[in-house]
């Protein structure tokens, strides 16, 4: 039922109020000294009246009283070509404001979430000064806060969004610092209140800052104007002059959504499907050639394999070895990470000791596809604002030779200008039938609009146990806490190249970081559950084949897990402590659990299984996972629907099970 309505108030301000379909929700705006919006859930303040506004050339354009333009309800479904489910619901109430500058303000209430973007109604291209994005909480409520840091060439906006959380207080936060999104905020009587941006395209991404009081205020990385090569290993194009204003808009643009996700339990923040609803539709007629999978990958093992008579390393006869190993376990695909390209090239100066044609028809005997690992600026040719030749002609050549894809690495900003050149970059390999994983760059909507982006990395994932530091009896960071934070929150926006499945596991006080020959945080299991828990349509299997190939059965239990689902049921978790999931493929489903440091009993309810009777293949921490953290139990029972299954997850450890008819 349609719900929105206008009234005015005694301060002469207009109140517009539009409600969720499910009556829990309220999004209130009031205008008349400018606008503020606000949201209520279940007669609870979540968010209070918070500025809401844009200055274009100079003026603010959202001023005055507003009118309602336009009041409807939606409620479809629709495919997806890939998400948590294969078919979304979108269902909401909303409300047009219009003002008589031209500009109008759109707000929408969903059932848990509530979301509103600006219209700037510009008869010509023009520019955006500022855009004011404002939230301001009822108390001073905790938080999950993701904090830029590791700066690229010491620039502030210049950064790979792979943040640890700090938990604090609002009243906490670093006054000058920057956070990404999304950012998780406890609310009082309500739950979690998770601030997100949604819908990103030709516009900068959403950062934020502390406000006055309880607040955050958004912060836009303004225009690059000048660039030069510098950050890590000179990989980044550092921008070393900004423009005055945060973007140029064109005649009918859409500004990205301001999102709040409420929920009273964390459970259904997995379950929320805000990300694909309120990003742009898909602009690939054809995708039937786009083939999600997993891959094998090479660089976190550091092409360590052995029981061979060559020397591994970036050369012909270890991928040829990679090839095999993704032929013998269903692998779709393997990488070949950074070292194949000239430092400054794709297409001079390659690696004399790699073969790509030898390797690709080798590959294509065997069924497995090649993945190029490629730096954004090299693919882009150090001119994010260039016509897209080189991109189109690199895609081309490679495309033609047989090449499956590019890991487009080292974006680390989320501009405007990186984000045009981001959707540019899709649509060229789109052209020539190529996937795209996204490093340096947090999903933002693109995904949908093109689905041959299959992953993202902007997560602190596994790479990152090479060079974590000891700190008195353990490692610097709370590795398993992170892995059952992200799916509430950096999970929440898009897929996630996390790149699991270490087969080398360490306790908290014997783990320590090392480069050639990395180990993991956490218990085997923590490790294998992480596949059906985390989104990766192209899933990694981050390890040496060697190793997989000692460790068989477990190899042949990820290798079983697919990468697309049917449907995704968040059965349980709380945001740090743990998570519970379950995904269906089919007739198939692939449930997993996972803990932080705190060893944990749980109860599943399989009551999501269909009619009939089930059998569950399971790996569980062994009895001696709390010392010995490659530990595991593989055990195999009879389950049916209503059935609950009590659990033991060992201290950074994690529980999974395939269950078919």
């Amino acid at each position: 039922m349609l719900t929105a309505n206008a009234a005015w108030a005694t301060d002469n301000t207009q109140k517009t109020i539009v409600t969720s379909p499910d009556g829990k929700l309220k999004v209130c705006a009031e205008s008349g000294n400018g606008l503020k919006w606000s949201v209520n859930y279940n007669g609870t303040a979540v968010i209070e009246p918070s500025a809401v506004g844009i200055t274009i050339g100079g003026k603010e354009v959202i001023t005055g009283k507003a009118s309602m333009s336009k009041v409807k309800s939606v409620d479809k479904t629709y495919d997806v070509f890939y998400a948590k489910r294969k078919e979304i619901r979108d269902s909401y109430n909303t409300v047009t404001l219009s003002f008589k500058s031209g500009a109008k303000v759109e707000l929408r209430a969903y059932d848990g979430f509530a979301a509103y973007r600006i219209l700037p109604g510009v008869k010509k291209d023009a520019m955006v000064d500022a855009e004011t994005v404002e939230l301001r909480f009822p108390s001073d409520c905790e938080a999950f806060v993701p904090y830029v840091n590791d700066n690229r060439g010491g620039e502030r906006w210049c950064y790979s969004f792979e943040s640890y959380y700090d938990e604090q207080c609002l009243s906490q936060m670093y006054r000058d610092s920057l956070a990404i999104t999304p950012l998780a905020v406890t609310v009082p009587a309500v739950g979690r209140a998770v601030v997100m941006d949604a819908g990103v395209e030709n516009y900068p991404g959403l950062m934020l800052v502390k406000g006055e009081g309880n607040s955050l205020r958004g912060q836009f990385a303004p225009y690059p104007t000048e660039s030069e090569i510098g950050g890590y290993a000179r990989l980044n194009l550092v921008p070393t002059k900004r423009a005055d204003y945060i973007a140029r808009i064109s005649k009918g643009q859409s500004l990205p959504w301001r999102v709040v996700v409420v929920a009273k339990n964390d459970a259904e923040i997995m379950n929320s499907d805000v990300a694909q609803l309120l990003a742009p539709e898909c602009r690939i007629s054809d995708t039937s050639w786009i083939k999600p999978g997993k891959v094998a990958w090479d660089w976190w093992n550091n092409t360590n394999i052995t029981g061979v008579d060559f020397k591994s390393g970036m050369n012909t006869p270890t991928y040829k070895y990679y090839i095999d190993f993704a032929a013998k376990n269903n692998l779709e695909y393997i990488i070949i990470d950074e070292g194949w390209s000239g430092g400054e090239s794709l297409t001079d100066g390659l690696n004399p000791d790699i073969d790509l044609e030898k390797l690709i028809a080798y590959g294509q005997r065997r069924g497995v596809g090649i993945i190029l690992w490629s730096s954004w600026r090299n693919l882009i040719g150090s001119n994010p604002q260039n016509d897209m030749t080189l991109t189109d002609a690199v895609m081309k050549r490679y495309a033609d030779m047989g090449i499956k894809g590019f890991k487009v690495d080292f974006f680390d900003r989320d501009d405007q200008e990186v984000i045009v050149s981001a959707y540019k970059i899709a649509e060229s390999a789109a052209r020539h039938h190529l996937l795209l994983d996204y490093h340096g760059l947090k999903p933002s909507g693109i995904q949908r609009a093109y689905p041959n982006i299959l992953n993202f990395e902007g997560v602190k994932g596994l790479e990152n146990s090479k060079w974590e530091p000891r700190v008195g009896d353990g490692p610097l960071h709370n590795q398993p806490r992170y892995d059952v934070t992200i799916p509430f929150l950096r999970m929440l926006t898009g897929p996630m190249d996390y790149t699991p499945g270490a087969m080398d596991n360490a306790r908290r006080d014997n783990f320590f970081g090392n480069n050639d020959h990395p180990m993991s945080q956490g218990t085997r299991v923590h490790q294998m559950a992480m596949y059906a828990t985390f989104e990766a349509p192209l899933q990694m299997l981050a390890d040496s084949p060697t190793k997989y190939e000692r460790e068989q059965e477990c190899t042949d239990f990820i290798s079983r897990i697919p990468t697309m689902y049917d449907e995704t049921v968040a059965i349980d978790g709380r945001m740090g402590e743990y998570t519970v999931v379950a995904r269906r493929k089919g007739d198939t489903w692939y449930v997993a659990a996972m803990t932080d440091w705190t060893a944990r009993n749980l109860t599943i309810d399989l009551s999501f299984l269909g009619e009939g009777t089930y059998e569950a293949e399971i790996f569980s921490d062994g009895v001696n996972a709390e010392k010995e953290a490659t530990d595991y139990k593989h055990t195999k029972q009879s389950v049916k629907a209503g059935d609950k299954l009590d659990v033991h997850l060992a201290s950074g450890g994690g529980w999974t099970a395939l269950i078919t008819k």
